[in-house]
């Protein structure tokens, strides 16, 4: 992958119960006789009677609440090392398509928001492309993992990324908050592309329109983030050498809109579980790995796979702290990812973690 080197320079629902909230005890409903002997002994001034059963009730609340307790103080020190930095996310494959996925999608890069983070997504719209195509009689045709973009498909893919995967999106986070706002690679030039040639079996392959990234100028990305806003950027871009407008792979889009950005992190969300030792002899999944091991580990790697592995080395290579691989069809896989100590996927790290970003936490 050939991209520009990176630039130097609700209150709670809980309902009290009934001695809470001032319901009489049935024991207590009518006074007891003076005279009889199973009378309690009258209360001394300034003493409290406790309604029977309500300190096992707020032994049994404080025990139902404490695991929330816990998982907020196990996010504490990710909460902390997080805070105030830009994480880059590419939202693609089946969590584009599930309704509750993308409802669980959305609800997490807010929460970033909330928690301090300053989100970014990227997104592709494969599967919505390959639909509308469909519908047009037009044939989807892959090569070295990218899709084969006439003219004609051209227009379709603009219009399907541009015009409906965003403005989902962008409608789900909004459901939150005046946060979304969408923008392509093509507006205030945030991306810039030229035209990319596959290379099979050592020959160069035309894939029509589609480019590659030359340039990335996050201005426009920078100042939404600074004003608090949750940019949502469609991977089409136009050319500066002919004017053309690009389709640009996602995941190449997203490694190098996080370099440009500085961002901590790169996130990939995918519809595998990570990043495979040995597929499809074996299913267990490399938890994390170096960018020198990933590189050894490229040319084995599926078409599909290539250009989600390929962002996530040149992301760390140009500086982001870490790149991660996560199973898009696990609902909340970017809290448990970024929030938790156990993690999911497969995170890629820098050799040399001192090359990354000066501003990011030890």
């Amino acid at each position: 992958m050939s991209l520009p080197p990176p630039d130097p320079s609700a209150p709670s629902s809980t309902t009290p119960d009934a001695a809470a909230s001032g319901a009489a005890h049935p024991a207590a409903e009518a006074p007891v006789p003076a005279t009889d002997p199973a009378a309690p002994a009258p209360a001394t001034a300034g003493s409290v009677t406790e309604p029977a059963g309500a300190s096992a009730a707020a032994g049994t609340r404080k025990h139902t609440a404490l695991p929330k307790a816990r998982t907020l103080i196990e996010a504490l020190p990710w909460l902390t090392r997080h805070h105030g930095r830009t994480v880059v996310i590419k939202f693609g494959g089946n969590a584009m398509v599930d309704d509750e996925l993308k409802a669980a999608f959305a609800q997490d890069v807010v929460f970033l928001r909330h928690a301090g983070l300053r989100p970014v997504v990227v997104h592709g719209g494969g599967p919505q492309i390959t639909a509308h195509l469909d519908r047009l009689g037009l044939v989807s045709e892959f090569k070295a993992g990218l899709r084969v973009t006439t003219a004609e498909a051209m227009d379709a893919v603009r219009m399907v990324l541009a015009g409906q995967v965003q403005r989902e999106i962008v409608g789900l986070l909004n459901a939150h908050g005046p946060f979304a706002v969408g923008l392509t690679g093509e507006d205030a030039h945030t991306m810039t592309a030229t035209k990319h040639y596959a290379r099979i079996d050592g020959e160069s392959v035309d894939l029509g329109r589609v480019g590659e990234i030359t340039t990335i100028d996050p201005g426009a990305v920078n100042a939404l983030l600074d004003d608090g806003r949750i940019p949502v950027i469609s991977s089409i871009a136009r050319s500066a050498d002919d004017g053309h407008v690009y389709n640009v792979n996602a995941d190449t889009a997203a490694a190098a809109l996080a370099v440009a950005l500085g961002a901590e992190t790169l996130i990939v969300l995918t519809d595998v579980e990570g990043l495979y030792a040995d597929w499809p002899d074996s299913d267990e999944v490399i938890s994390g790995l170096t960018a020198s091991e990933l590189e050894k580990l490229l040319p084995e790697l599926s078409s599909g796979m290539v250009p989600k592995m390929e962002g996530c080395l040149y992301a760390v290579r140009g500086g982001v702290r870490t790149a991660r691989v996560l199973d898009g069809r696990v609902q909340h896989a970017i809290l448990l990812e970024i929030f938790t100590d156990e993690g999911i996927g497969t995170m890629v790290v820098p050799d040399d973690p001192s090359a990354t970003h000066p501003g990011g936490p030890a």
